[in-house]
């Protein structure tokens, strides 16, 4: 893995999520109680700004037509038929860093 910082840990506070270009990707940046999740920024269902969403708890739902994920996995919550694409994150003092490359998921 090729950490590249992303942000400071401060720019998202506990139940934020922000967006970003890392790479050939636009990487959605949550904080759930501390802990940070990177999921691809683009809802499966058409696209949909997922750092531009609801996050409560774990739980992001997309700004456009309401289709839920966990940050934690990126599957979707209403269903087994959608993931969303993560990114391995590491906090490294005040600074976040981020793989640019998407985690293989298993099968």
């Amino acid at each position: 893995m090729s950490f590249v910082r992303i942000a400071a840990a401060a720019e998202i506070p506990p139940g934020a999520a922000r967006a970003f270009a890392l790479g050939r990707y636009d990487i959605a940046l949550f904080n759930v109680d501390g802990r940070y999740y990177a999921l691809e920024n683009s809802c499966p269902h058409q696209g949909g700004p997922i750092a531009d969403g609801w996050l409560e708890g774990a739980e992001v739902t997309c700004p456009w037509h309401g289709w839920c994920f966990d940050v934690r996995s990126g599957k979707m919550t209403l269903g087994d038929f959608a993931r969303i694409t993560r990114f391995a994150v590491e906090r490294r003092g005040e600074d976040l860093y981020v793989d640019p490359e998407p985690l293989e998921e298993a099968p």
